[in-house]
């Protein structure tokens, strides 16, 4: 069973500066909670009982958050107020299920989930980016229910502008179905011209524990770092099945601040109906 998730949070989040210089990008506020909590709260509904976060040393603000009963207990001796008391035990109850792993420089996706290698447990895992959310619809359950169904890894997508699919990594499918299809090859920001089809990925992957094997062997490709789109290419090469998910719900790029803005109220819309 599926039960672990991996959330790289050692970016700078230099795209939403000045927000960013003191509060790390994933604990900026969402309608009342952090951007971070909105991406637990969606695994733990799709049944993941383990994260593993890795961090930076500029970044130990996130383990702070989640790791800071004194300053919880010292209030609430003071002040015997229900939603704080609430509060706390909401992150004592994300205290069991964390863990920290730290990647102090920054080499990249692919060098992040090498660093979590002796803590998964079983064939595959779930890995969510912070920056993008999906309301609406959960995009996790959806990817779990296709990777028991198919036995095969997964990536999330959905069509995009094909004038702007040099900006993301682009899928390129076979035998398509209603809300899925296997995954060919990945082509990382083609031109218009080159790009196999307008599906996207998103930031949500189930892999297979064997990409580490892959991510070991890679060299460090644009900006000296080793990118998780080389070693998921590899896979595939290989006869690994990937499965692109064409979810359901609503996304949202938090990264931007003009993302982030639109984020807040479009979460806050769905939370009023």
């Amino acid at each position: 069973m599926l039960k672990q998730a991996i959330i790289p949070l050692a970016g700078l989040g230099t795209r939403l500066l000045p927000l960013s210089s003191i509060t790390p990008k994933e604990l900026l506020p969402i309608n009342g909670k952090s951007n971070l909590e909105h991406i637990l709260d969606e695994c733990i509904e799709a049944g993941i009982k383990e994260f593993i976060f890795i961090i930076s040393k500029k970044k130990n603000n996130i383990k702070k958050y989640f790791f800071n009963d004194q300053f919880y207990k010292s209030i609430l001796a003071k002040k015997k107020d229900k939603r704080i008391k609430q509060a706390f035990q909401k992150l004592k109850n994300y205290q069991k299920m964390i863990k920290f792993v730290y990647q102090n420089k920054p080499k990249g996706t692919g060098d992040a989930i090498l660093k979590s290698q002796k803590f998964i447990k079983g064939s595959h895992f779930l890995m969510l980016f912070p920056d993008d959310l999906i309301i609406k619809k959960n995009c996790s359950k959806e990817m779990i229910l296709l990777h028991k169904k198919t036995k095969g890894s997964i990536i999330a997508t959905k069509t995009v502008n094909k004038k702007t699919v040099s900006r993301w990594g682009i899928l390129d499918k076979k035998n398509k179905k209603k809300n899925y299809f296997e995954i060919k090859d990945v082509v990382e920001k083609p031109s218009v011209n080159q790009a196999p089809s307008n599906y996207a990925i998103i930031g949500r992957y189930i892999l297979p524990k064997i990409i580490m094997n892959k991510l070991k062997k890679i060299k460090p490709g644009q900006g000296g770092e080793i990118h998780i789109t080389d070693a998921i290419k590899q896979l595939i090469y290989d006869g690994e099945k990937f499965y692109g998910n064409i979810f359901k719900g609503k996304y949202l790029d938090c990264g931007t601040l003009n993302g982030y803005i639109n984020s807040t109220i479009e979460i806050s819309k769905e939370n009023k109906k």
